[in-house]
């Protein structure tokens, strides 16, 4: 919990604080697509099948928290700073940073209690090494959606 705790803390202090870009129609839009994405993806994988899970097998609280204060901040930040009137070469980079720190940070989640929270059954690092990028793919096009509904919206 101590781990889920200082993410939570961290992740969101520095989202909020670094926002330039997002408005707060759109940091509602992205939060609120992040939790229900992850949480139809996780009845499957996490809840169905026990392919990872927060804390215990089992829908606990503390794995509530973790879905609703962990991914979205980070879909802030990713955004926030992602570097969009830049070459391709350089969006590609950012996109491979983000995943190679989600990717440690996953692995500190794995710590054993009370650092870590996260424990895999049958999912494996390489799983969300190939599903992250899609993942911000997703977020990158549902939030230039989101910018182009609000140019209509002032019309």
């Amino acid at each position: 919990m101590i781990g889920l705790l200082i993410a939570i803390t961290l992740f969101n202090l520095t989202a909020f604080k670094s926002n330039k870009r997002l408005t707060k129609n759109q940091i509602l839009h992205i939060w609120l697509f992040t939790i229900s994405a992850q949480q139809v993806f996780d009845c499957m994988i996490e809840f169905k099948y026990w392919g990872y899970w927060y804390f215990t097998k089992e829908p606990n609280w503390g794995g509530l928290v973790a879905h609703i204060f962990v991914v979205p901040p980070v879909n802030m930040m990713f955004l926030n700073w992602y570097p969009f009137n830049s070459d391709l070469i350089k969006r590609v980079t950012y996109i491979i940073f983000w995943v190679v720190a989600i990717l440690l940070y996953e692995v500190l989640a794995l710590l054993p209690q009370p650092w870590g929270y996260f424990s895999y059954g049958w999912w494996e690092l390489w799983h969300a090494a190939v599903l992250d990028p899609i993942l911000f793919f997703i977020m990158l096009k549902y939030y230039k959606w989101i910018c182009r509904l609000e140019k209509e919206a002032c019309k």
